[in-house]
């Protein structure tokens, strides 16, 4: 063969490489195919630009903001709205729109450590129920069990009995936000570890978690490095859809005069201030219950858009 036909050979199987590799697509990672896909969902793009802006607002803007919630203004006291006050003012002179910027810091924080707590919990008990069957039974009925009890009741119970010891040991702001995180957490995890339980179910008897067993290695690292990876999708909108539920759950104790005290505002609790004077000035709760209810639905929107991007059946190539 002359050197020409080898010449020719090469380029024409060089071609025919680069014609199967575009056939194939280009390479994508899955998080950068998840992304793409999550791009696409307008509901969820929204739901981001929403939360960022509310949580931008509430833990940034008292900075900014020229207003001090701090000082009291009784000769300018349920004000409707104007400028500087856009949304009014309480019946002490405070700004209402301040007072609900600093009342997001803490539902917003509550929500999310909340959330954590409830994960933590869901996986671990989840992920025992799924891989060990001896202890699948009592962990599932504990979990039907707490699905069983009414929600808002036990909280209510709970907070009532604990909130002054705790208090008394870690300080009134302190001692209230820990017991809200562990008893919202610590009673709303039920969903997330039937979950988990029924994908570790699925994925202990696939080839490579038995290839895995029958190597030798030990329960503990497959369960680290191959059961828990292969179930954080769900995990995943199962987090984005609790932080509302758990913001929710916050303003609805606050609401009923059993959360945080009068001195830490949450968006529950200037609801319950505010409900008497409504009809002095609207914003006084309908600000609050704005704030709230946006930051709901665009967690929701984003949990809508996680769960669309991290199913396999739809995700397209494009």
């Amino acid at each position: 063969m002359t050197d020409a036909q080898k010449d020719l050979t090469e380029s024409t199987a060089a071609r025919s490489a680069a014609a199967q590799i575009d056939d194939m697509g280009e390479f994508r990672s899955l998080k950068a195919d998840v992304w793409r896909q999550f791009k696409k969902h307008k509901g969820a793009m929204a739901g981001v630009v929403i939360l960022v802006v509310i949580t931008i607002a509430c833990f940034l803007g008292p900075f900014v903001l020229p207003m001090n919630v701090d000082e009291l203004d009784t000769a300018n006291a349920n004000q409707g709205p104007g400028w500087p006050n856009i949304w009014g003012t309480d019946n002490l002179g405070r700004d209402a729109f301040m007072r609900a910027l600093l009342g997001g810091r803490i539902s917003l924080l509550v929500g999310f450590v909340a959330m954590a707590v409830s994960i933590i919990i869901g996986v671990l008990v989840g992920v025992i129920a799924g891989y060990v069957k001896k202890l699948d039974f009592l962990l599932m009925w504990l979990t039907d069990l707490f699905l069983s009890l009414p929600l808002l009741p036990v909280l209510l119970v709970v907070v009532v009995l604990f909130r002054d010891p705790v208090q008394d040991s870690l300080g009134d702001s302190l001692g209230i936000f820990i017991l809200m995180v562990v008893v919202i957490g610590g009673t709303s995890w039920m969903q997330t570890a039937r979950i988990v339980r029924g994908e570790v179910l699925s994925i202990r008897e696939q080839e490579f978690i038995l290839a895995s067993r029958s190597i030798g290695t030990r329960s503990q690292r497959i369960i680290m490095d191959h059961i828990i990876p292969n179930v954080l999708s769900p995990v995943i909108v199962a987090a984005s859809l609790g932080i509302a539920i758990a913001i929710l759950t916050e303003s609805a104790v606050s609401f009923l005069g059993l959360g945080f005290p009068l001195e830490l505002p949450t968006w529950g609790r200037l609801l319950n201030e505010a409900k008497d004077r409504m009809s002095l000035n609207f914003w006084l709760v309908g600000g609050p219950g704005l704030l709230l209810s946006l930051t709901v639905l665009s967690v929701n929107l984003i949990g809508d858009g996680l769960r669309d991007a991290l199913d396999p059946k739809g995700r397209t190539s494009a």
